[in-house]
């Protein structure tokens, strides 16, 4: 089975791609970068480092602009997908009925699968799991309380996987972030061809959610 994996270089489309290899050939990982910061469907914090991202996995990357506009934004990936020699598209959502059924909707249109490796799964017991394989992430985006500007730029570990877990008891936020309370990047994996080192970056905080926006980074060979 032919894959193409939807993709921002956060945890979970990261985690959800590499699961997927499983079940057959990773071809594409696929990235649409949306106009407008508002967009419903798809990630925008840093989104600008999928491609470098994607190198370090190793998958040819696929990058395309989307207007992110609501009802337009499935259209353009539709574009994209078109395009595209699979059998099944890859997507890392956890919880979010809403992109789920869309995504579900237009792979249907399009003759295709859509596999989802992460849903359904308890959070906790997922972060834990991406910690175990060795997934190194970074926080790049809060907007939840109890996750303060101290977060952005933060690796999750152990620690910081206590930290949110008592932030779970205390306000129920969702551990790994689907519903918007946290943005993450992944810079290194096990399966990695290169580590992603960052150079240059500033947090942006405005007192109740915030951004570490990532001026410059770049991949380190491994080994």
């Amino acid at each position: 089975m032919r894959l193409a994996a939807l993709f921002t270089g956060g945890k979970d489309s990261t985690y959800a791609a590499h699961l997927a290899e499983d079940l057959g050939e990773l071809r594409y990982l696929v990235t649409m970068i949306p106009q407008r910061e508002d967009s419903w469907m798809f990630h925008t914090v840093n989104i600008g480092l999928a491609s470098l991202i994607a190198e370090a996995y190793g998958v040819e990357h696929v990058a395309a602009s989307t207007s992110g506009v609501k009802e337009e934004e499935l259209q353009d990936l539709r574009r994209v997908l078109e395009g595209l020699d699979v059998d099944a598209v890859i997507s890392g959502a956890i919880a979010s009925n809403y992109q789920r059924r869309r995504i579900d909707k237009l792979c249907q249109q399009l003759g295709l699968k859509h596999i989802t490796p992460l849903w359904g799964r308890n959070s906790a017991e997922l972060l834990k799991e991406m910690l175990e394989a060795g997934l190194r992430i970074m926080v790049t985006g809060v907007a939840a309380l109890g996750l303060d500007e101290r977060w952005l730029g933060r690796i999750i570990d152990e620690e910081a996987l206590r930290e949110l877990l008592e932030l779970n008891r205390r306000y129920g936020i969702n551990i790994c972030g689907d519903g918007g309370e946290m943005e993450t990047l992944v810079l290194d994996a096990p399966w990695f061809r290169y580590r992603v080192e960052i150079l240059e970056a500033e947090r942006l905080w405005d007192g109740i959610s915030g951004v570490y926006h990532i001026r410059r980074a770049e991949l380190i060979p491994k080994g």
